[in-house]
This record gives C-alpha cells, sequence and structure tokens, in this order.
C-alpha cells in the first residue's frame, strides 16, 4: 500500500508535467493569475485531439502526429500527417483546425463562398489512437492468459495470472451467473470483454503521459456504441416471453387497448436501458477527469498570489490529486462493474421464460430429487 500511494504521488508529479505551463512563460505572476482559463483547460483535457500530445514545453510540445484522412468535395481525398497542420502555419492544402465558433477544434476548409465547411472527416485521433492500443493490449493480456492457463489447467496460477484468474472468475461466478441464468455462458465472453475493454480504458484515461491520458470511455460516442452493442445483444436474443411483455403485458386490458398504454411504456423501456448504461459510463468518467484536472489547476490559478500561497496550495493541490487518484482507481473499477452487472441483468430479463415452463422445470426438478 505505501509503495503504490508513493507511486500515484510520482504519477501526480508527472501528471503536473503534462499541463500547459507554457501559456504563461512570457507573462508576469500578475498577468499568468488573468489569463489562466481553468474551463478552458478541462475542456482541452476531455476534447478529442488530431495529435497525442507527450508533454508541454516553452519551446514547443512534443507530440505524436496521427493520421489525417479527409474527403473534400472540391479537391477529393487528402491523406496527411497532423504535423502538417502545425508546421505550415497552421494550413495545409486549405485545412486548418477552427480555432471557434461550431467547428472548433475540427479541421475546416473554406468553400467558394468563404463559408467554413466539415470535409468528411475519417482521421485517426487521439481518443481512436488509444482505442486501438487500449484493444490490442487487451488482446495480448487475455491471449497470454489464456495460453497459461490452457498450459497447466490444474495447477494454482501465481502473480499476473493468478489475479487475472481472480478477476475472470469472480465476475463470470458472481456477476454473469446469477444475473443471466442459464444461458450465462452463451454470452459469458461478451459480457467478460465489455468488463475488461472498459476497466482498462477507464485505467488508461488515469496515466497522465503517453500511452495514456485520452479519455476514451469519458467520450459519449463509446459509451453510445457500447450501450448500442449491448441493446443488440438483449433484442435480438429476447425469448417469445420477453416480447409479449413488450408488445401485449400481464395487465388489465383497458391499459393495452384502445389505448396501447403500457405496451408504450414497454417499449420506452427497451431504448432508456441502454440509454442509462451510456449516460452514467459517459458522466462518471467525465466527471472523474473534470475533478482531477480541476484539483491540478490550483498550481496555476495561485501563481500569481506570491510565492508563499502558491507552495503551499501546490502542495494541497498534491495530496487531493492523489488522494482523487485513488478514488478514481476505485471508480474504474466499479463503472466497469456496474456497465457489465446491468448489462447482465437486462440479457437476463430478455430470458424470461413463461410462468408454464417456469413450472414445469420446477416439477421436473422435484420429480429429479425424489429419484436420486
Amino acid at each position: 500500500m505505501k509503495r503504490l500511494f508513493h507511486i500515484l504521488i510520482w504519477v501526480s508529479g508527472l501528471f503536473l508535467t503534462t499541463l500547459p505551463l507554457s501559456a504563461a512563460a512570457e507573462t508576469t505572476p500578475g498577468e499568468q493569475a488573468e489569463e489562466f482559463n481553468v474551463k478552458e483547460m478541462i475542456l482541452e483535457h476531455l476534447a478529442d485531439a488530431y495529435e497525442w500530445k507527450i508533454v508541454n514545453w516553452d519551446n514547443g510540445d512534443i507530440t505524436v502526429p496521427l493520421p489525417v484522412i479527409l474527403h473534400s468535395k472540391t479537391s477529393g481525398w487528402h491523406l496527411f500527417l497532423s504535423s502538417k497542420l502545425h508546421n505550415n502555419e497552421g494550413s495545409y492544402n486549405g485545412f486548418y483546425i477552427a480555432p471557434e465558433g461550431k467547428y472548433k477544434g475540427k479541421i475546416v476548409e473554406k468553400d467558394t463562398s468563404g463559408t467554413e465547411v466539415r470535409p468528411l472527416d475519417l482521421s485517426l485521433t487521439k481518443n481512436a489512437a488509444s482505442l486501438i492500443f487500449s484493444s490490442v493490449l487487451l488482446i495480448i493480456i487475455i491471449m497470454g492468459v489464456a495460453r497459461s492457463m490452457k498450459r497447466n489447467p490444474m495447477e494454482a496460477k501465481k502473480g499476473f495470472i493468478g489475479f487475472m484468474e481472480m478477476f475472470i472468475v469472480s465476475i463470470n461466478d458472481e456477476v454473469i451467473k446469477p444475473a443471466v441464468g442459464k444461458d450465462h455462458a452463451r454470452y459469458a465472453p461478451y459480457l467478460l470483454t465489455v468488463f475488461f475493454f472498459i476497466f482498462l480504458n477507464n485505467v488508461l484515461g488515469l496515466i497522465p503521459f503517453f500511452p495514456g491520458g485520452a479519455n476514451v470511455t469519458g467520450n459519449i460516442a463509446v459509451t453510445m456504441i457500447l450501450a448500442i452493442t449491448t441493446m443488440l445483444v438483449i433484442n435480438l436474443t429476447g425469448t417469445k416471453e420477453y416480447y409479449k411483455e413488450i408488445f401485449w403485458p400481464d395487465v388489465p386490458k383497458w391499459l393495452k387497448v384502445p389505448v396501447p398504454l403500457m405496451p408504450a411504456i414497454e417499449l420506452v423501456g427497451v431504448f432508456t436501458k441502454p440509454f442509462a448504461l451510456m449516460i452514467r459510463l459517459f458522466a462518471n468518467i467525465t466527471g472523474g477527469h473534470s475533478t482531477v484536472i480541476g484539483l491540478t489547476s490550483i498550481v496555476f490559478v495561485t501563481a500569481g498570489m506570491g510565492a508563499a500561497i502558491n507552495s503551499s496550495m501546490s502542495l494541497l493541490s498534491v495530496i487531493f490529486t492523489v488522494f482523487i487518484l485513488f478514488v478514481e482507481l476505485l471508480v474504474a473499477y466499479i463503472q466497469a462493474y456496474v456497465f457489465t452487472m446491468l448489462s447482465a441483468v437486462f440479457i437476463g430479463m430478455a430470458r424470461v421464460e413463461s410462468h408454464q415452463k417456469e413450472k414445469e422445470l420446477i416439477e421436473t426438478k422435484h420429480i429429479n430429487k425424489q429419484i436420486n
């Protein structure tokens, strides 16, 4: 525990070095305090980007350029590295990143009338690159664990392999089996993949230096795809009884005809369940990232208040940041756990059988017990 505490202090120190220190390099302390914009810094951290920033320096940022893939209605397809947008006075082949307006932070061009328009943008952004990296890393980890388990299945595992085995067995036996029911083995691969994918990306998002720091699970497009996938699994594998409860629920007929009140409510529920999954994951991860950045910004907000105040508040900022990082590690696990658990519960609800079949199954089990 003590070692983990030291590691987090070191990580929080690195986190401070990754923030935009150069913004106030040429200003006086009073001007720095006035010009520093906490809201802008938080939004910049949460937003996607066309490059992967490693660290800021006074004489320029160290970044990993990413491929930009665009299709313009006037000039066709373009493929180049994002560094060209910064090495050519912010513009390349007529494309540039909009500094403000509704397309702020996105690559735009100007049409014949001089209006800013967006080309078809298929660029590999920071979040997309992090998504690919985490997916490859997850495949390597799981395949390595599977290979080790297959090599000596009866041997007790130690170290990282034993830790992963405990993780997998815990989620499968304590979450998936009870929630889904008799068909749990059919859905275990998907649900385990979702859990480890979310957990790994949550943890990588807390690492303030390359190749971490991307806000993948705090991007609503990612959480939306995860929620839509769960919705498809639920509704494409649902039983007849599940659809009967949606379109003809077991309620008084006046609630179904002539006005289909209950069927309408049940149908809305089909979409609100995945929507809740999407918003819960997005909001919690975004809130956690915003809190960490907000606490860290205390260092820069107090820079113009004198050395004594700035030093004491910087120490306080580091202490609070380390504490929140501990909390965020817990949140990273909890959010992956909750998403997986609710997905399993919703799948289990869609696998409901008719009361008659349940009664027959209970009677069969009772007869088997008497025979044995």
